[in-house]
């Protein structure tokens, strides 16, 4: 049997996280900042926001899937369709905005909402296709035990555990909680481009042993071929996501919040907006 080739992913670049005052109830920082979409490619953008009720009102979106996970506090969440639901801490919602839809994310009268919201591109094929919702509990997630490591399967898998969340484009997301002094690796495949957010502590990662920090983005060096890895190990108790996901190499036209592969596409779907064809807010009693 021939020898299964393992690429130890290192670190390739590495940047902070700052949460800016966006006004007195929203607080906001680029995870992933917009327009790098071919060094990004699937993802077109991650922002971490920590905001109160009335930061956003409701909004369209098309041609992406918007990924939201909950850092803590309560989000609530609707559409124009008639879904509604509330995420916790620990809680991820994939919503596949396909050919359109309004939606809203909130926090609740008194409470707060502190979130990262990653963008993945749609491929063209997929762009216009039925909008749906999953929203994926922490508690239900299949979780890989590994000595003083948990990881949470919210998308693709960890070693042999696998997420049944459905894609249209193949992304592994997982979160990571590790204990002081512990050591473990997360693996995908050799051509997902791929990054590490870091929630809470510090620790060493990838082949070059890079220290990272709380609100620290780690990209990971590019591969293509055999299968792939990441390893890391906690100075101090660690809690991070790693997110990898396989690039579409398509190209990205973008402007506020729809993501299309042309111009006359982009002009489309603000048409499409306007023309009321996104459906009405109001009517739905959203």
């Amino acid at each position: 049997m021939a020898h299964k080739e393992i690429i130890k992913r290192a670190i390739q670049d590495k940047w902070p996280v700052t949460l800016h005052k966006d006004t007195e109830i929203h607080k906001a920082g680029l995870v992933l900042p917009p327009e790098k979409w071919e060094l990004f490619d699937p993802f077109v953008v991650m922002a971490e926001d920590n905001m109160r009720k009335g930061a956003f009102d409701y909004h369209p979106h098309r041609g992406i899937e918007t990924v939201t996970y909950v850092i803590g506090g309560i989000l609530n969440h609707s559409d124009n369709l008639g879904n509604k639901g509330q995420l916790k801490g620990g809680d991820t919602q994939w919503m596949t905005a396909g050919k359109g839809l309004l939606h809203l994310e909130e926090a609740p009268e008194d409470g707060y909402a502190h979130i990262l919201q990653l963008w993945v591109n749609l491929p063209a094929n997929k762009k216009l296709v039925t909008p749906r919702y999953q929203d994926i509990v922490h508690h239900d997630l299949p979780v890989r035990y590994e000595d003083g490591a948990e990881i949470r399967v919210i998308s693709g898998f960890s070693g042999t555990t696998k997420s049944p969340t459905a894609n249209y484009v193949p992304v592994t997301m997982v979160e990571i909680i590790l204990r002081e002094g512990y050591s473990v690796k997360q693996d995908f495949p050799a051509d997902y481009n791929g990054f590490i957010y870091i929630i809470s502590g510090s620790g060493t990662f990838g082949a070059d042993n890079r220290e990272g920090n709380a609100r620290e983005v780690l990209w990971l060096s590019p591969s293509e071929e055999f299968a792939s890895e990441v390893s890391m190990t906690a100075i101090t108790n660690l809690k991070l996501l790693v997110i990898a996901g396989r690039p579409l190499r398509e190209p990205v036209v973008a402007r506020g919040p729809f993501v299309m592969n042309t111009n006359e596409e982009l002009d489309q779907a603000f048409k499409d907006y306007r023309d009321g064809k996104f459906g009405n807010w109001e009517d739905t009693g959203g």
